[in-house]
C-alpha cells in the first residue's frame, strides 16, 4: 500500500508538472504605425523559440494580399505543419520567414506552421506596401 501511495503521488505531481507547462500560453503584442494587436501562440517549439527571442523588430512585404512576411533574425526549430488557416492565424512558412494572415486560405504544401492566433481584428493589415511590426511579450 505504501508503493501505491508512493507511486500515485509521483504520477499526480508529474501530471501537474506537465499539465502546467503544456496548458500555460504565451501572449504576444504585434505593433505598428497602423495598429496593434495581441495574440495567443501555439504550445509548439517554434512558438516557443519565437517567444523566447522577444522583442523584434521585423520589415514585413505584402505577399499576395493575403499576408505580411517578414525574416526572423534566426531560424525556429521545426513544428507539425498544417495548410489552412483563417484571418489571424500567425505562421512560420520557412523556418525563418514570419506571416501574419489578415485574410484566410490555404497553401500548398508543406504547409505552415501555426505559431498563434490574433485576438482581433487584423484588417488594418490588408492594404499594399510595408509595414515595420515590433513583437514583443504582451505584459
Amino acid at each position: 500500500m505504501k508503493h501505491f501511495a508512493t507511486v500515485a503521488l509521483i504520477a499526480a505531481s508529474l501530471t501537474m508538472t506537465i499539465g502546467g507547462s503544456a496548458m500555460a500560453q504565451d501572449r504576444i503584442l504585434i505593433s505598428s504605425d497602423w495598429g496593434k494587436v495581441t495574440a495567443q501562440l501555439t504550445d509548439n517549439p517554434a512558438a516557443r523559440a519565437l517567444f523566447d527571442m522577444l522583442p523584434l523588430t521585423l520589415e514585413m512585404d505584402d505577399h499576395l494580399r493575403q499576408e505580411k512576411t517578414g525574416d526572423l533574425p534566426t531560424a525556429l526549430p521545426s513544428a507539425p505543419r498544417q495548410r489552412e488557416f483563417s484571418a489571424g492565424t500567425l505562421g512560420l512558412w520557412s523556418s525563418g520567414d514570419f506571416v501574419i494572415y489578415y485574410r484566410g486560405g490555404s497553401v500548398p504544401s508543406p504547409g505552415i506552421v501555426v505559431l498563434g492566433q490574433v485576438e482581433g481584428d487584423v484588417s488594418f493589415f490588408d492594404r499594399p506596401g510595408n509595414v515595420k511590426i515590433r513583437i514583443e511579450k504582451s505584459k
